[in-house]
């Protein structure tokens, strides 16, 4: 297993990380890493760094480690070692191609999933070190092509697909149309002020999923949902560029998201099927603008649908009948505390629901999240590899359908069904309501 992964994880190429690396010099990579550690990190990034004893408890938690033989240097505390550990060492005397290694590392090896931190006993949080290393590269110009050039979508046009304006006004239309085809007084509406509701998506909706918009819309008005969605920039609630580690551009999307709540006098947000956005808006974004709190209350649609049912607003005409099988996604489960209210929804849906194991906060990471899958095509191959553990643990379910009530995970689960040839169907939860609750006449 070793030389298998070897051979097809090394010596990966990236031209977002070569051509920056080869701009670079000792001098500014000295600074920048100087500047970071003392202007943005405390004693809580050296305490970390100080109380690593090497255990070796964290790393049966890393699905890489697991996937990788068992390679010392894919276990979290091999990752921080192998960047953060030299950079303290050498006291930021590193050279560009340590640069370059310790980017791959930080964006590619390591999801940020913090499943490693259950499992410490100190505590320590290893994807906070990985995301000031990932901080640190940014900010010298070496960070995967692919994932850079969302972020820079995300600067232009305030979404992570370089929607246009118009072009998301014009989706919200299209799917109103087609959602009139069925119910002929259905309406998205957009732009209204004071309603209960904002419901925000990421931008793989309207540019690739759009029929997810007009599941949300049926959803929402045989609910008799007070709801709107807004036509001007602030729709999106995706973040690539948390995960780059540009927080100023970081902090722009998360400001104009809330401000565009604000300027409707919306009471809420119900956010889609997507986790790291849901990890944006509820633990980071906001707390890099100084709000403790986010300024708009904001929910995850998992939660939603739990209110709706428990509420009876949907009701369901005959439960799915297939056997399904829930990933846990790790920003809304284990980050958002949604395991419970996430399988009433699956149970209220379904008729046999198979729990894959470990379950739950404790299990393992889609390796799509925590910015990887958007780090493209170059990295693909490795994600498969570095991920066997995961297609272990699906294989084992023995299930026909899996849930993914995140966008990510939905993908970095797709392509892990292609690539070992898994004989799974993949759904996001509002495909099973759509299908199985009563929808009026």
């Amino acid at each position: 297993m070793p030389g298998f992964a070897a051979n097809k994880v090394e010596n990966i190429l990236d031209e977002g990380i070569e051509k920056g690396g080869a701009k670079l010099d000792n001098k500014q990579i000295e600074d920048v890493i100087k500047s970071v550690l003392d202007t943005e990190t405390g004693e809580r990034l050296k305490i970390y760094v100080d109380t690593c004893v090497h255990c070796g408890l964290c790393s049966d938690a890393c699905h890489h480690f697991l996937s990788m033989g068992r390679d010392p240097k894919y276990s979290p505390a091999g990752k921080v070692k192998r960047t953060l550990g030299e950079i303290f060492r050498k006291k930021g005397k590193v050279s560009p191609e340590f640069i370059k290694s310790a980017s791959i590392i930080a964006s590619t090896e390591c999801n940020v999933c913090r499943r490693c931190s259950m499992y410490c006993p100190f505590g320590i949080d290893v994807a906070y070190m990985m995301k000031v290393v990932r901080r640190i590269c940014h900010k010298l110009g070496v960070t995967a092509l692919y994932i850079q050039d969302t972020a820079h979508s995300h600067s232009v046009t305030m979404n992570q697909m370089w929607v246009k304006e118009d072009e998301w006004v014009d989706t919200l239309q299209w799917q109103e149309e087609e959602a009139q085809a069925e119910f002929p007084k259905l309406r998205i509406p957009l732009e209204k002020e004071g309603a209960e509701i904002m419901y925000s998506v990421i931008a793989p909706e309207p540019k690739f999923q759009a029929q997810l918009i007009y599941q949300a819309a049926i959803i929402m008005n045989t609910a008799g949902i007070d709801w709107t969605m807004p036509a001007t920039p602030g729709w999106d609630n995706s973040d690539m560029a948390m995960y780059t580690g540009d927080f100023e551009i970081m902090g722009r999307l998360k400001r104009s998201h809330f401000d565009t709540a604000a300027r409707l006098k919306v009471k809420k947000i119900v956010m889609g099927e997507c986790g790291h956005a849901f990890r944006s808006v509820y633990d980071v974004g906001n707390r890099w603008l100084g709000w403790k709190r986010p300024p708009v209350p904001i929910i995850h649609a998992l939660e939603f649908y739990y209110d709706l049912l428990k509420a009876g607003k949907i009701k369901i005409r005959e439960k799915y009948k297939k056997s399904v099988t829930l990933h846990d996604p790790c920003n809304v489960i284990r980050g958002g505390g949604l395991a419970d209210k996430s399988r009433y929804v699956v149970n209220a849906l379904c008729d046999n629901f198979i729990e894959m194991h470990p379950n739950r906060e404790h299990n393992y990471c889609c390796n799509a999240g925590g910015g990887v899958i958007n780090c493209g095509p170059p990295f693909k191959n490795k994600r498969m590899v570095s991920n066997k553990v995961k297609a272990d643990q699906l294989i084992a379910t023995g299930a026909e359908v899996l849930l993914s009530p995140c966008h990510n995970c939905y993908s970095g689960l797709e392509d892990i069904i292609g690539h070992y040839k898994i004989n799974m169907e993949i759904k996001f939860i509002s495909d099973i309501i759509y299908e199985v609750m009563e929808k009026p006449a």
